[in-house]
């Protein structure tokens, strides 16, 4: 059937914005990453995530970052604009967020997230406050032009995230790197240019702090994995992405050293599968040098071209193509499919494919919160005082008492008449000392659920440290630091409990008291959050 005239206009326009075409492969920089092996996902110790990206997988770095801003640390993106900019429109998406044609609307999208914060689309706002930011738009950019890169700067900037902007370089439309083949100021495939400077260095100490110089040769292991295990429904294709992804695992992650995870997005075109495009974004990032220095495994998603005219150049899924059109909330095919590769790597519980329903994020209710302490054997109970200027205390204080936090939430929030498929706590560690995880050796940090409240009412008290619960042990927060730690899933038996009318208490503990002082405080830098999926 030949396609409607809008649909080839459309696809007529997208080829030409993103520009780029494809005139025969360049030469590319000689091949940095090792060759990739059959594998799979596994667990590492996983103590922050990172998304970075360029143009395409720039807007899907930010997406990535703000819907699941619980689970992601910090963000890097070349040659990109503000979250939510297409606002579902290919239209909006070519001529406010490359071209400068249209205004952006830059306050309605941020009151946009606001608004999909508070009803749980994506999760709480606050999170992103003091986040690390790092933005990079070349002078010669004409894809995506600069006022739309700094649109992306102050949308960060107004949420109180530490945004780092390379505003100044003459570059074009690419992934900028000292392995690129192409000169600074060119857009041209591989779409990797190098501008005589490390940008690598600059957005990772950005994001990390200070880092450790790059490897000169990559010694860990690229890993091709099956991306269809991830994807909602079984088919990558369907989702317009590759059958298969990669993830560059050093020795140390692999030997069990603590390590961060950057998920690295390419922009459209450059996907392995592409027109025989290959290695080429792997091995010319030059991320996998500085993994094996920093402690840092590097996931590549690869997105794909469709059979037809929604996604011709396989880009990453940032204006709703494919009637997708959750694509940058919770919910959006794409981010579902790469948050279960980020889980599995940390060890999570595979998440179930999200439902058609919806899901709400509740904060506790911070008037109700508290934490108790007492002996290991619960005497000498009492309502601990530091929370105002700590947070929430968990593990062994230097006083030798074990500390347990009590949340409130209000689960009438819930929408009657819904079925829970799936409900989970986020926390967000602020401060703490030595690690309860490992005192004794695989302690464990569970969660408590209660429906209504622990103890004589919802107000802390001293009783409550060793309060029955409704479900003991309903779920498990695996160790993480810092930023945020996300439970398995609360048991069917909790899911139960929760109270659909009024309030349910959770309370947080580790299973065995310290040997020695080990703690964390939570619920200070962000308030935990109970997310509830439902249908």
């Amino acid at each position: 059937m030949r396609p409607s005239r809008p649909r080839r206009l459309a696809a007529l326009l997208l080829s030409a914005a993103t520009a780029l075409l494809f005139a025969g492969p360049a030469s590319p920089a000689e091949a940095a990453a090792p060759a990739p092996v059959p594998g799979a996902l596994t667990p590492y110790d996983i103590r922050a995530v990172y998304t970075a990206g360029v143009s395409s997988g720039g807007f899907m770095a930010t997406q990535l970052h703000v819907a699941y801003s619980g689970e992601i640390s910090g963000s890097a993106v070349f040659a990109s604009g503000p979250y939510n900019c297409a606002q579902n429109a290919l239209s909006t998406a070519l001529n406010a967020c490359m071209n400068t044609t249209q205004d952006l609307q830059l306050a309605q999208l941020e009151q946009t997230t606001r608004d999909w914060s508070a009803q749980g689309l994506v999760d709480p706002v606050a999170n992103l406050s003091g986040d690390p930011v790092y933005v990079f738009s070349g002078t010669a950019d004409t894809t995506v032009k600069q006022p739309v890169a700094t649109a992306l700067a102050d949308f960060y900037g107004h949420f109180g995230a530490r945004v780092r902007y390379n505003r100044s370089t003459p570059a074009g439309h690419a992934w900028i790197s000292p392995l690129g083949p192409n000169s600074c100021g060119v857009t041209q495939s591989p779409w990797i240019n190098d501008c005589g400077t490390d940008a690598e260095q600059e957005l990772l100490g950005q994001l990390l702090g200070s880092v450790a110089a790059p490897a000169a040769t990559p010694s860990g292991s690229l890993i091709r994995f099956d991306q269809n295990a991830y994807a909602p429904g079984g088919s990558a294709a369907a989702l317009s992405m590759g059958a298969d992804g990669f993830a560059y695992v050093p020795k140390s992650c692999a030997g069990g050293a603590a390590c961060t995870l950057m998920v690295a997005l390419h922009g459209c075109k450059q996907g392995y599968g592409y027109q025989g495009f290959g290695s080429r974004f792997l091995d010319g990032a030059y991320l996998d040098e500085y993994a094996d220095t920093n402690g840092m495994i590097v996931l590549y998603p690869q997105a794909a071209a469709t059979g037809s005219l929604d996604n011709p150049n396989g880009c990453w899924n940032w204006w709703g193509y494919l009637g997708d059109s959750a694509y940058a909330r919770h919910g959006g095919k794409q981010i579902e499919a790469v948050m279960g590769m980020v889980r599995a790597l940390r060890g999570d519980a595979t998440p179930p494919p999200p439902s058609s329903g919806g899901s709400v994020t509740l904060s506790s209710v911070d008037a109700q919160d508290g934490y108790v302490k007492a002996a290991a054997d619960g005497s000498g109970a009492s309502v601990g005082t530091l929370e105002d200027s700590l947070g929430l205390a968990l593990g062994r204080g230097t006083d030798g008492k074990l500390n347990r936090t009590l949340l409130s939430f209000d689960t009438s929030a819930i929408p009657a008449g819904k079925e829970i498929t799936r409900a989970y706590l986020t926390v967000t560690r602020s401060s703490g000392s030595g690690d309860p995880w490992a005192s004794p050796a695989g302690n464990r940090l569970l969660a408590d659920v209660r429906t209504g409240c622990f103890g004589g009412g919802c107000a802390v008290e001293a009783v409550d440290w060793a309060a029955p619960a409704t479900v003991a042990g309903a779920a498990e927060i695996g160790a993480f630091s810092p930023g945020a730690g996300v439970s398995s899933d609360l048991s069917p038996a909790a899911v139960a409990a929760l109270d659909r009318s009024g309030t349910t208490q959770v309370r947080l503990g580790f299973a065995s008291a310290p040997t020695s002082t080990a703690y964390l405080f939570v619920n200070q830098a962000a308030p935990v959050t109970l997310t509830v999926e439902y249908r």
